[in-house]
């Protein structure tokens, strides 16, 4: 009780939320901490920095441990989310605005939503998922279909207003010629 009531004053003044049952190691730093919040399972190694806005937190699935559990020298971003009852390995790094819901093995470096590795000891993954500067425009997408859409009409429509043998000029009895 005692605890908890500890965890709510700091959350207060600070911002921060932390549950009294996580488990943090020596070196923590949460660089400007409005928003971040630490679950109950999760534990985190020694000389973590965290930075505004991170929530180590579970997906609602798991019973026991449900927070994730990051090694030593381990850096989120802003924003970051991370999901889940897995383990961040050591000298991680995960980018501003991340979604981890799956484990990292030590010395990567994870960017996206949901996370991927782009960097392992130190060297470049190739990762197509991952090209931001090649990706299709939906809107021109869209005008390309109705064009070709348009064109195909306009073909039928020209088909069916060409003159055939049925509808040139036909001789109605007691009546002078008039075409149909």
């Amino acid at each position: 009780m005692i605890a908890r009531m500890i965890s709510q004053f700091a959350r207060f003044i600070t911002g921060v939320e932390i549950h009294p049952g996580a488990k943090i190691g020596r070196g923590l730093f949460i660089d400007h901490g409005s928003g971040v919040v630490i679950g109950e399972t999760a534990e985190i190694g020694d000389n973590c920095l965290i930075y505004q806005g991170v929530t180590l937190g579970g997906t609602g699935k798991e019973k026991h441990k449900r927070h994730p559990t990051l090694g030593n020298n381990v850096m989120v971003g802003a924003g970051a989310r991370v999901l889940g009852p897995f383990k961040v390995g050591d000298n991680v790094k995960i980018a501003a605005n991340a979604v981890v819901l799956e484990a990292i093995p030590d010395n990567c470096t994870a960017v996206g939503v949901p996370a991927k590795i782009v960097r392992r000891n130190g060297e470049r993954i190739q990762n197509d998922d991952l090209d931001q500067v090649h990706i299709p425009n939906p809107l021109w997408q869209s005008i390309c279909k109705h064009g070709v859409e348009i064109e195909r009409l306009e073909k039928r429509l020209n088909e069916l207003e060409k003159p055939t043998a049925k509808n040139l000029s036909v001789k109605v009895k007691g009546t002078n010629d008039k075409s149909i």
